[in-house]
């Protein structure tokens, strides 16, 4: 038989066809082999193989015990070729078992050790995919145990290489992730990360980094775990040298990161301070490539996220700030998300350094090209970016008012935004409406009372928690308009369910919007004057239900707000309920709540006329029982004491 050259058609080869379906061993290999050159690189021929129906027979000489061992491997080659190809050919693979077929054969006991490579090749590849069957491994634990045993110090180096790979997709979940624990798994990576080989160390580093990653159990026994009388805490560090190859020093602090992050090392800790961040914010610099770069800036973004001075130490480490201010402008979407995440840490809490990154030449100019940028994760770091620099009184009333960047971020709600994007953008639409920010008048112009009033009303808590708060910051200090305007809008129904609402941050705020809105004697007035029955309604809604104090208290600072302001009638006292819930809150057992009430006494005992109707309700007596429960020398002792004089001269005059 002539033999077919690799660029065959394949499709017009149905003699090439039948011959891979031979039973003359010798006509089938070289049909196979002919095969397996014509699919190497081409996704075209690896689809008209799986259209033809040639998988089932693939995978037939793979099983078969009775056919050659070339024959056999051969198989297991094109299988692997092909798995290498587009998602669509991968799910058609699937179809056939192949995950199943692979393990079967690997687990062989008898199984030839160059079978064994080529399958745990083909099923390497076949386990990066998200749609890989990997329950098949994690159903039996001992599957895990079989691949750590294949993987053996005397076992080839393919072998520990391929099974190495196989674990980093397996381990991202907390039950795949203990399953590997119970396997033993932790050893086996540290003796490949002391390897000195970076293909097996690299994967090892991945797959320890995928297991600490927000886990605290397996991050705490990792912290605790020594290999050639090393702790791996160690390993990571020894791996951080600038000698080591740049792909293991990145692998080693994401290691490291993790580690911080789920609690087992301090954030003062000598590996994070003095190894950790400063490798990060090294290969954050122009000399590395791009992807080494961008990972290196996600990961800093993570490790300092939470912690002001490793923000402040990241931000004077090695030329970041500049570093980053390159790194924006490079194309890729990984390189765009990375720098506008790390901006976001480092400026998320010292106003010195939001200077820093804010003059960095043609800085705002690239955020807000990142609010238009065509890929869902640079959008959504570059609001990051801009919440974190939001939180600057001086951006405010400067770049962020020249820029007008309230109106890209309003834009960024319209259409269907994802969750977390609206729950950012929001997060910053509560700092443009902040009292001193000149962004506040236009967004109310453009919509922003009837888009949060809406917010308010959203399934997740967090932006029902952002409109509240939102809307709590526009009321502070507003004109009369504009708290009418947010009354009429979000309704009294409305405000009765968020002060029930599940979420005790969504209560403080919907309080706070109350207290804003009821802070002006004239407002007070003219409010109550309309709501007066709906207002002292949802506060006693608050006191009744089983709230902690400090919430309580945001109620009762909204009653003395009231009593202080209100001139033409009582309200407060009109509501008899209200009243003794005030005076029992006199001698209640919690100093937030008896100094609120005697805030309330204060403000009644403002007008004349009052002190006969409250010694009537009992407040003297109970004020008089708080002065003996108040230390003597304390402030508040002294305040308790004028209120009860206040009765005393009254009744004199």
């Amino acid at each position: 038989m002539e033999p077919f050259t690799c660029f065959m058609d394949v499709e017009n080869s149905r003699s090439y066809i039948d011959e891979l379906y031979s039973e003359e061993n010798c006509k089938c290999q070289e049909a196979i082999v002919c095969l397996k050159n014509a699919v190497i690189g081409s996704n075209k021929k690896k689809g008209s193989i799986i259209s033809q129906g040639i998988v089932p027979r693939l995978i037939a000489l793979l099983c078969n015990a009775g056919k050659p061992l070339q024959l056999r491997i051969d198989a297991g080659i094109v299988l692997g070729s092909l798995a290498k190809g587009t998602e669509q050919q991968v799910h058609s693979l699937m179809r056939f078992n192949t995950v199943d077929v692979l393990i079967t054969i690997i687990f062989d006991p008898s199984i030839n050790e160059r079978l064994m490579e080529t399958c745990l090749g083909a099923l390497q590849t076949i386990v990066q995919y998200p749609f890989a069957p990997l329950d098949l491994l994690h159903s039996d634990i001992n599957n895990i145990r079989r691949l750590i045993q294949i993987a053996s110090p005397r076992s080839s180096f393919a072998c520990q290489m391929y099974v190495v790979n196989i674990f980093v997709p397996l381990c991202h979940s907390s039950h795949q992730q203990k399953n590997l624990c119970q396997a033993d798994v932790i050893p086996f990576l540290a003796r490949l990360m002391i390897s000195d080989n970076t293909t097996l160390q690299v994967p090892a580093l991945k797959c320890l980094a995928a297991m600490c990653f927000t886990n605290k159990s397996v991050s705490s026994l990792v912290h605790s775990t020594y290999h050639a009388e090393r702790s791996i805490l160690d390993i990571l560090t020894a791996l951080l040298s600038r000698t080591r190859d740049i792909e293991v020093q990145l692998a080693a602090s994401r290691c490291l990161t993790y580690l911080h992050r789920a609690g087992s090392l301090p954030a003062d800790d000598y590996r994070i301070v003095y190894k950790t961040l400063p490798c990060l914010a090294r290969l954050c610099s122009d000399e590395f490539g791009e992807y080494i770069r961008a990972t290196a800036a996600e990961t800093l973004a993570y490790l300092a996220e939470i912690d002001s001075e490793l923000q402040r130490l990241a931000a004077i480490s090695n030329h970041l700030i500049a570093s980053l201010a390159n790194l924006i402008k490079c194309p890729s979407v990984l390189s765009r998300q990375g720098a506008f995440r790390c901006f976001a840490s480092l400026a998320a809490n010292d106003e010195e350094i939001r200077k820093r990154i804010i003059e960095m030449d043609g800085l705002m100019e690239e955020v807000l090209n990142g609010l238009k940028d065509g890929c869902p994760e640079v959008r959504l770091s570059a609001v990051r970016c801009l919440h974190s620099l939001s939180r600057s009184v001086q951006l405010l009333r400067t770049t962020f008012q020249d820029h007008s960047v309230w109106r890209p971020l309003m834009d960024l709600l319209s259409g269907e935004p994802s969750l977390e994007l609206q729950t950012v953008v929001t997060s910053t639409i509560c700092n443009l409406l902040l009292e001193f920010s000149p962004a506040k008048e236009p967004m109310l112009e453009s919509g922003a009372v009837e888009m949060l009033c809406e917010l308010t009303k959203h399934p997740d808590p967090a932006l029902r928690l952002n409109g509240s708060w939102a809307l709590m910051n526009m009321a502070f200090q507003a004109e009369q308009h504009v708290k009418t305007k947010i009354i009429n809008t979000l309704g009294t129904d409305r405000i009765f369910q968020l002060l029930g609402d599940r979420d005790e941050r969504v209560i403080m705020k919907t309080l706070g919007l109350l207290r804003n809105l009821l802070s002006n004697t004239l407002h007070i007035e003219t409010i109550m004057s309309e709501h007066s029955s709906e207002v002292l309604r949802a506060v006693s809604l608050v006191l009744d239900d089983p709230h902690p104090p400090e919430v309580k208290e945001q109620a009762i600072i909204i009653i003395g707000n009231i009593t202080a302001g209100a001139r033409d009638e009582d309200y407060v006292l009109q509501d008899e309920k209200i009243v003794k819930k005030i005076r029992d809150f006199l001698v209640a057992n919690d100093n937030k709540l008896q100094m609120g009430a005697v805030f309330v006494v204060r403000n009644l005992l403002g007008k004349s006329g009052r002190q006969h109707i409250l010694r009537q309700w009992g407040f003297l007596e109970n004020l008089e029982q708080l002065l003996h429960m108040t230390p003597q020398h304390s402030q508040f002792y002294e305040d308790i004491r004028d209120e009860i004089l206040r009765f005393d001269y009254s009744e004199d005059h």
